[in-house]
């Protein structure tokens, strides 16, 4: 018997606005500096490799998923990049759901499945986040880019539960 899915959202690992900037700040500098080494014609065409290796690891990036999250009626699956495992979080031992900001800093790296602190922390991009607390104490940090509907999806997942 097939669950209805509630919600359903792929993260991407090159997606992220700021990581996207600062690569593509790496790209022109190595461009920059291809158009002003003249004398260096060996650095000069490494300078220039080394901006389209930028572009091109930037490009494919934008097409690899870094994780799925699947909100069900009893429980939330999120399946990460080949080989990590599945992780499930079961709906009824959660007391809290909250939506608020992932993070005060601008600079946040991708993650699946970190352990830290008592937050187990799920990010590829976005602002916000749901913040889920479990009878444990243990706080599940789930990023996404669309989570008012990520938190509408599990008050009412919660709310049939």
């Amino acid at each position: 018997m097939d669950e209805q899915i509630l919600f359903q959202e792929k993260q991407y690992l090159g997606r992220d606005m700021t990581w996207i900037s600062v690569r593509l700040i790496l790209a022109l500098f190595c461009f920059v500096a291809y158009y002003i080494n003249l004398e260096h014609v060996l650095s000069r065409q490494l300078f220039f490799i080394v901006g389209v290796g930028i572009l091109l690891v930037s490009i494919v990036m934008l097409y690899l998923i870094s994780y799925r999250t699947k909100v069900m009626s009893t429980h939330i699956l999120m399946s990460g990049l080949w080989t990590t495992s599945v992780v499930k979080i079961d709906l009824s031992s959660i007391v809290k759901v909250e939506k608020k900001r992932y993070s005060t800093f601008i600079f946040n790296n991708p993650v699946y499945n970190l352990h830290k602190n008592g937050k187990i922390r799920f990010y590829s991009g976005g602002k916000e986040a749901v913040w889920l607390t479990d009878r444990d104490g243990l706080v599940y940090v789930i990023g996404s880019q669309h989570p008012q509907q990520l938190f509408t999806a599990i008050e009412q997942a919660k709310g049939k539960s």
